[in-house]
């Protein structure tokens, strides 16, 4: 469809031409002030702080979270926020040294990171027992789309935290999961000049270098930078899978005054890996084998990604600010793979494998406009948020699909090479999303009384093309939903806030159904929570406790699907599914140098409507209970052990079922992980800056098999990863 003939784009091209106007505008209106400011030598604009503004914003002592902007998109305390939140703070990743988003969560409750075991291809993730990869992952508050395979990897180095808020959250953010949403908090400019240099080096000949540079440009101009990359070659425990990165990072700052700030943010990524990880299951046995179920010679994946934006914010007077946050980001993907699924008819000795060869491309716009007005009305103090926010969303996929050699289990670790399949299949699909939104934050006494709502637009076209028949099937789609949410805390003095909240969520869906050659619906969920938080007094600790009823409607999961070529592994849609539950979770930094974090939740994830043989049965990989624990001290100063600290956590993976059959288990686990940490200025006053690091994951090699939607996949064995920092 041409871009000029749909009404809804043209408000869109005319919106987005609008909100850049409108923020040259007020940038112009910032230096009016400033100017007015400096001859007068006075203002009456009171000081703000906007560190990062509405996407960024996180308050933490430690491991402890007090505050950010994700529940409300306005910098809100946990204790006033009506829906389950809390952080990774950058003290708990430093101490715990992730090497990926799945490490950085691996501790935080009703998170599931283990459910594709060793898989260094997605960051795929379930909360409360949904999926949240395509539509959970936010960056900086705003949404980072995935379809198909085309998923961004983010790189934990360039984090300076994760600010999570668990349940449906439309009513704000528009399209987002049943589960929740992860906000990826990128790192920022700093205006205190801060610099460290670092090598790693770890199991699996991992070399690796790293720098994160920032501070003031120069001491007059208020322009801050920050400059943040790494570099990594690195063989993986699976032949034919490496894990190599190159990484960027650049951000700048402006904050002309106390009123305004406009900082800017880059990265681009390299990542070169394997098409699969997955091993062979044998049906005939029920069996999990030791063999690769890819082909080692053709199983290169090299994705190329990209994003730049900016977030811009500007206080006019006591009762209004407005905020603008923009990003566009590109996303390139080229991979093969092979998967071995039935033993051969003619030989037991070589199993069949099925392979395929891809390329896809995802490019996306999003902007989000705010206007925060804090205002009362009697006995009652007001924050009120407005909206309006756009998507525009491309993606292309090219697939074919064919036969791999079969896989010789006298010889399973040999490759064999093959040429790259040609393509036979085509997807090009544009999304147009619009949404506007409010909020209402009502306070009185000691109650904070939430209302959202929010309405979307979603217009989607997909062209799916067979290159070899050379037909055209054309699919439009429109659709469009209202989300809200209401919600209830109650704050006594000692520190004690229970609240209870409903919420819904609305997200449209990028990417093709295989299995029916459709666009996929909207995915549509609603949820009820109650639960209770509580800082303690004198006592910087954190303790929280929810439980909460979601039922969500045409998810996206990834099944195995008999195609016209074989068994492929593809995103379906289900019928209806219902998670229940209860989490808690317990954060601390003392002043004895000891922290502390500490998580269980129970889901029972049900499939209410699905196909035939599911109905009623558990949601495949999803474990009824989950339980970790992290604590980290470091040695009292003028003692013989000072500058040592120590770390150490353990995660309890509870059995939950291989498929939605669950007619296979997979065995509960406890994986264990350590660090080790010595500063150097301990012994010499001169070699402060300079520390040593050890970590290690899973620390007795536990490779258990583990079963999602019926691929295999065995837990990623131990890793020793040393580090030697130098700060300054």
């Amino acid at each position: 469809m041409p871009l000029t003939s749909s009404p809804l784009r043209r408000t869109l091209v005319l919106a987005l031409a609008g909100t850049s106007l409108l923020t040259l505008s007020i940038a112009a209106r910032a230096q009016d002030q400033a100017a007015a400011t400096s001859t007068e030598g006075t203002t009456t604009l009171e000081e703000i702080i906007v560190d990062g503004g509405s996407g960024g914003v996180i308050t933490a002592d430690g491991y402890v979270g007090k505050s950010s902007a994700t529940g409300a998109k306005v910098d809100t305390p946990f204790l006033q926020t009506p829906q389950s939140v809390s952080t990774v703070t950058e003290a708990q990743m430093k101490d715990r040294n992730p090497q990926t988003l799945l490490e950085v969560l691996a501790y935080t409750p009703s998170t599931r990171t283990t459910a594709y075991g060793f898989d260094p291809r997605f960051d795929s993730f379930t909360v409360r027992g949904f999926d949240v990869t395509y539509n959970g992952v936010f960056r900086d508050n705003l949404r980072q789309p995935g379809a198909g395979s085309s998923l961004y990897k983010t790189e934990p180095y360039g984090l300076e935290g994760v600010s999570i808020l668990r349940g449906p959250s439309s009513a704000l953010y528009g399209a987002s999961g049943a589960g929740g949403l992860y906000n990826l908090v990128t790192k920022r400019p700093t205006e205190e000049a801060q610099h460290e240099v670092e090598v790693q080096y770890g199991t699996h000949n991992r070399y690796q270098g790293q720098f994160d540079l920032s501070g003031p440009i120069n001491d007059t101009d208020p322009v801050y930078y920050r400059l943040t990359g790494l570099a990594r070659t690195a063989d993986t425990e699976q032949p034919g899978v490496p894990d190599d990165r190159i990484y960027i990072a650049p951000a700048l700052t402006w904050k002309p005054d106390e009123d305004t700030r406009l900082t800017v943010l880059g990265e681009y990524a390299r990542i070169k890996t394997g098409g699969t990880a997955a091993y062979y299951y044998d049906t005939t046995t029920g069996e999990v084998t030791d063999f690769f179920a890819g082909n080692p010679a053709f199983n290169d994946s090299v994705q190329n990604q990209g994003r730049i934006g900016y977030e811009f914010e500007h206080r006019f007077n006591e009762t209004f600010t407005f905020r603008q946050n923009v990003r566009a980001s590109t996303l390139d993907t080229n991979a093969d793979w092979a998967f071995a699924y039935a033993p051969n008819a003619d030989d037991p000795t070589l199993i069949d494998r099925s392979a395929g060869s891809f390329e896809e491309r995802l490019s996306a716009i999003v902007i989000d406009n705010q206007l925060v007005s804090e205002f009362d009305t009697g006995a009652f103090s007001h924050t009120l948020l407005t909206g309006l926010d756009l998507m525009k969303l491309r993606y292309k996929s090219l697939n074919g699909y064919g036969v791999s050699p079969p896989l010789d289990t006298n010889d399973p670790d040999r490759g064999e090479p093959m040429d790259r399949i040609p393509y036979t299949e085509r997807v090009d699909q544009d999304q147009w999303q619009v949404g506007t939104y409010i909020q209402d934050q009502i306070r009185y006494d000691a109650w904070t009384l939430t209302l959202g709502g929010r309405y979307d637009w979603v217009s989607t076209d997909t062209d799916s093309t067979d290159l070899v028949g050379g037909t055209v099937t054309e699919l439009d789609q429109s659709d469009r939903a209202f989300s809200k949410r209401v919600g209830l805390t109650y704050e006594f003095d000692f520190g004690l806030a229970p609240y209870a909240s409903y919420s819904t969520a609305f997200s449209p869906n990028a990417g093709f159904n295989q299995e029916t050659d459709a666009p996929f619906k909207p995915t549509e969920s609603e949820q009820e929570e109650i639960g209770v938080k509580y800082l303690l007094p004198n006592s910087n600790t954190m303790l929280t406790a929810a439980m909460f009823n979601i039922d969500q409607e045409n998810g996206l999961y990834y099944e195995v699907v008999d195609l016209p070529t074989g068994p492929a592994n593809i995103q379906v849609q289900r019928g209806k599914l219902r998670s229940r539950g209860f989490e808690f979770e317990a954060n601390t930094s003392l002043d004895n140098s000891l922290s502390l974090t500490a998580s269980y939740s129970y889901t029972q994830m049900k499939i209410i409507e699905g196909p035939a043989g599911t109905v009623d049965n558990d949601v495949s990989s999803v474990p009824r209970h989950q339980a970790a624990l992290w604590a980290f001290y470091t040695m009292p100063e003028d003692t013989a052990l000072d500058g040592l600290g120590l770390g150490g956590g353990a995660r309890f993976i509870g059995a939950s079922y291989g498929n939605d059959e669950n007619t296979m288990e997979n065995g509960s686990r406890v994986l264990f992980d350590a660090a080790l940490r010595y500063d150097f200025a301990a012994i010499d006053k001169k070699m402060e800056g300079l520390a040593l690091q050890v970590n290690a994951t899973n620390i007795f090699d536990r490779r258990d098999p583990v079963c999602s939607a019926g691929f295999c996949y065995k837990d990623q064995g131990r890793t020793i990863i040393g580090s030697l920092k130098y700060t300054w």
